[in-house]
Parts: C-alpha cells; structure tokens; sequence
C-alpha cells in the first residue's frame, strides 16, 4: 500500500467524517472523461462541512481546487496535487422563497433547477434546462443558451470566501457579463442562487423546454465525452462558423477531434489525453486566426 502524504495525513487527520478519496482520477469527474490522479478530494456534505475544509485550508497555506459537475472542464494528464472539493451531491437542495423566487444550492445541475420552476409554474430557466453543468458553474461563468443566460434572472449569489466566511452578492454586484461573473477568477466557492422568475403555465413552460432540448440533440454531440462549447463567441460571429469555414470540421489529434455534428465542440472520441486537446485546440486558434484574423478564446477552464 502506498504511504500516504503529507497532506493526506493531515486532512485525515483534521477531518475523519468527511469522505475524501486519495489518487482520485480525475476523468472520472469531468465530462471530457479526461485526467489523471487528485492527491485529495473531498466531498464534504453541507455548506458547514465546505466551510470547515476551506477554513482548513486557508490556515494550511492550502489552495483548494473546486469542482462541480465537471462540464467546463480539461483536468491535467498528470492530475493535481493537493486538494480538490467536489460539490456535486453536497449543496443539493431547493426551496421557493416566495411566489416568484426559488434558492437552488450550487451542486444542483441546471436541468433539476429548471424542472423544479417549471413544476412551480414559474418561467425563466428554460434555457437552462439542457445545460450540463450545477448552478454553482452556472453563476460562476453566467452560463447561458438560446437567449437566455443566469444574469437575466439572478438576484442574489451566496458563496463562501477562501476563509470560509459566508458572504453573498446582490443584484449588480454579481457583476454578470459574457461568460464571467463577479466570481470568475477568485478563490471564492458559490454555494446557493436565488432567481427572480414569472409565473406562467406550467405546460407552456415545458412545451419551451421540450423544443430547446430537441434542438441541443439535434445540433449537438451529446453522444460524445466533451466540455461544451470549447470557444467563446467572438465579436460578430460564431466560432463554429469561423472554424467550419477554416476546413477543420472533422479534424482530429490523437483522441481528440473538432465534432463533425457541430464544429464548436471538441470532442474526446476514445483515450484522448489533455496533451491531444490542447494541442486541437492550439491549431484551430491558429487555422481561424490565419483564414478570418479573428482570434478565438477558450470556454473551458483549465483545473
């Protein structure tokens, strides 16, 4: 058996309630179904056991990683020492506060957030119903599709500060634009939303989510491991248009491959590594930069 470190002794040690698994791969949290080994990942189950971890950590001089559901994310093929919190299955609950706000906790994905709106008749989260990832990476990165994205109906952002104090943003402050949020970039950990929505029938509502879910299917490789949409929308344009006209619609790089089905994703077609994505990704920048002059960014978080 292999000797434990001295970080998986220590947090043992510090928290022998809480599940944590040592050499964890990984891939087996992500949806690209890519990355190697975490020295520690906990799993801790409530807001209160979260904020002991991060307190922990912050007095350790330990900089955890936190992950979601894994949708948005490319995980190292060497994997990542030190510590890393799932969320998903802890913060998991929702409630209605009124007539037309619901807290949904971070580790709900967005499709349960949805069905529970629509299930109280209250309209605003279709868009979210076929998005893959938790509420928590929703509101982190202002997750959105079909016109719709989390800045138009979230009034309220609670999350946990590298000390583990509780803190929340109002309105503005979430400082919601393309793809970031007043969180992006921060050691910050979102722990609940609360959304603003309007009453409507619960049939029309459903009716919504049905056709935007048939269009995700019909346009997208649902079918394959990825990360999403791999590139942000460039200015006046699409980056799976720019990148289908550069030729590369097919294109593959080990066990990496620009989807057939819709261009904007890279997909992981079997055994693809982290080295094979980054290496897709880097040449499509370069072919769309080369025939368009338009320089395309990633979606996709790096842990």
């Amino acid at each position: 058996m292999r000797e434990l470190t001295q970080l998986q002794q220590a947090i043992q040690a510090a928290f022998p309630q809480t599940q944590l698994r040592f050499e964890e791969p990984l891939a087996r949290h992500t949806s690209f179904k890519i990355g190697g080994p975490c020295e520690v990942m906990a799993f801790p189950c409530g807001i209160q056991e979260l904020s002991d971890l991060l307190r922990w950590a912050h007095s350790h001089e330990v900089q955890p990683a936190i992950l979601g559901a894994g949708t948005n994310v490319l995980a190292a093929d060497a994997g990542r020492r030190g510590l890393v919190i799932c969320t998903r299955g802890c913060l998991d609950g929702m409630t209605q506060v009124d007539d037309t706000h619901i807290r949904v906790l971070a580790g709900v994905s967005m499709a349960r957030a949805a069905n529970f709106a629509a299930g109280l008749g209250l309209s605003g989260l279709e868009f979210a119903h076929g998005i893959p990832g938790s509420v928590g990476g929703g509101l982190y990165m202002n997750a959105g599709a079909y016109g719709g994205e989390m800045k138009q109906v979230a009034v309220r952002t609670e999350y946990l500060d590298a000390a583990g104090n509780l803190r929340c943003l109002d309105g503005a402050e979430q400082g919601f634009s393309y793809r970031r949020s007043a969180i992006t970039g921060s050691t910050h950990v979102i722990v609940a939303g609360t959304f603003a929505l309007t009453p409507d029938a619960e049939s029309k509502i459903r009716e919504t989510m049905q056709e935007l879910m048939a269009r995700r299917k019909a346009s997208q490789p649902l079918e394959l491991p990825s990360a999403g949409s791999t590139f942000k929308r460039p200015v006046g344009g699409y980056a799976a248009a720019l990148i289908e006209q550069a030729g590369l619609k097919g294109v593959q790089i080990g066990g990496a491959a620009v989807s057939s089905k819709h261009t904007g994703f890279v997909v992981n077609l079997g055994g693809a590594t982290e080295a094979d994505v980054l290496a897709l990704i880097a040449y499509i920048q370069k072919r769309v930069l080369e025939t368009s002059g338009i320089a395309l960014e990633t979606e996709v978080i790096r842990l």
